[in-house]
C-alpha cells in the first residue's frame, strides 16, 4: 500500500549509471550492515523539553514538503524540527561526501495532519498497526512526529532525492528498514550509508519505515536508554500557510 501519490521527485539509484559503483564514493567495505531491529514500547514523556521548533534551513538539506505539494489538506509547506534535532540532522548530513547530502520529506506534523494520515491509512483495514501512528492526545505519548524530534529523509546526490527500495510512504515489507539487507544492490547500501550518517548523529530508525528516523522522543528514549526530551510541539505563532 502506498498513500495518496506524491510528486515524482525521487529517483531509484539503480536508474543512474554513476551510483552501480558506490566504492568510487564511500570506499571498500563501507557501509555497515544495519543491526537487528527491535521495537521497544514507547517511553512516556514527563519532563517535556522547551526546546523551540526551527525552519531547516541548511545547504546540504534539501526541503521536499511532500504532503504539502501533494495536496494534503492539514499539511504545512515549513520543515520544522525542534532546535536540537535540526543541529544533529545537519551533523548528519556534513557527515556525507561533498556530492551527498539529505532530503526531508516530512518533519514537525501538527496533530490535525496526523489524524487526516491516519485516517486515510487506515481506512484500510488489512494494513498492519506501526505505519502512521495514532493521533494521541495523551501529552505523555505523542505521535512521533508531532513532538518535532521526528524527520522523514532519504540520501541526495548531487541534489537528486533518491528512492531507496520503495517510495515514500509504500506501507509494505519492503519498506521495513532491513528488508534488503539479503539483496545486495545500490538500494541495499544506500540505505546502510543513510542509517551510518543518521544513527551517528544520535537518531534511531523505525523498523518499518526506511525513511523514518527519531531523536528525544519516547521510542529514542527506550531504545538508547535515556530519558525522553520531547512532548507535544505546536507553533508559537500561525503559520500562514493555514490561516
Amino acid at each position: 500500500m502506498t498513500l495518496r501519490p506524491l510528486p515524482l521527485i525521487t529517483r531509484r539509484p539503480e536508474e543512474i549509471p554513476d551510483l552501480v559503483d558506490l566504492s568510487a564514493h564511500f570506499g571498500p567495505g563501507a557501509p555497515p550492515p544495519l543491526p537487528v531491529l527491535v521495537e521497544p514500547p514507547a517511553l512516556a514523556v514527563t519532563d517535556p523539553s522547551d526546546e523551540p521548533l526551527v525552519d531547516l534551513a541548511h545547504p546540504r538539506i534539501l526541503r521536499l514538503s511532500s504532503y504539502w505539494h501533494a495536496g494534503w489538506t492539514r499539511a504545512t509547506p515549513r520543515t520544522l524540527l525542534r532546535s536540537g534535532a535540526a543541529a544533529s540532522l545537519e551533523v548528519a548530513a556534513e557527515s556525507l561526501p561533498w556530492e551527498w547530502g539529505l532530503a526531508v520529506f516530512d518533519a514537525w506534523r501538527p496533530l490535525d495532519m496526523q489524524i487526516e494520515l491516519y485516517e486515510a491509512a487506515y481506512a484500510d483495514p488489512s494494513l498492519p498497526p506501526g505505519f502512521v501512528a495514532r493521533p494521541s492526545t495523551d501529552p505523555t505519548l505523542p505521535p512521533p512526529h508531532l513532538t518535532g524530534g521526528t524527520v522523514d529523509v532519504t540520501l541526495t546526490w548531487r541534489g537528486i532525492p533518491l528512492e531507496l527500495g520503495t517510495p515514500f510512504d509504500h506501507f509494505g515489507p519492503e519498506a521495513r528498514a532491513d528488508s534488503l539487507e539479503d539483496r545486495p544492490g545500490p538500494s541495499r547500501e544506500l540505505r546502510r550509508v543513510l542509517h551510518r550518517a543518521m544513527s551517528g548523529a544520535g537518531f534511531v530508525v523505525l523498523d518499518c519505515e526506511w525513511w523514518h528516523y527519531e531523536l528525544g522522543t519516547g521510542r529514542w528514549a527506550a531504545i538508547t536508554g535515556v530519558e525522553p526530551r520531547y512532548g507535544a510541539a505546536g507553533l508559537t505563532t500561525p503559520d500562514p500557510a493555514r490561516t
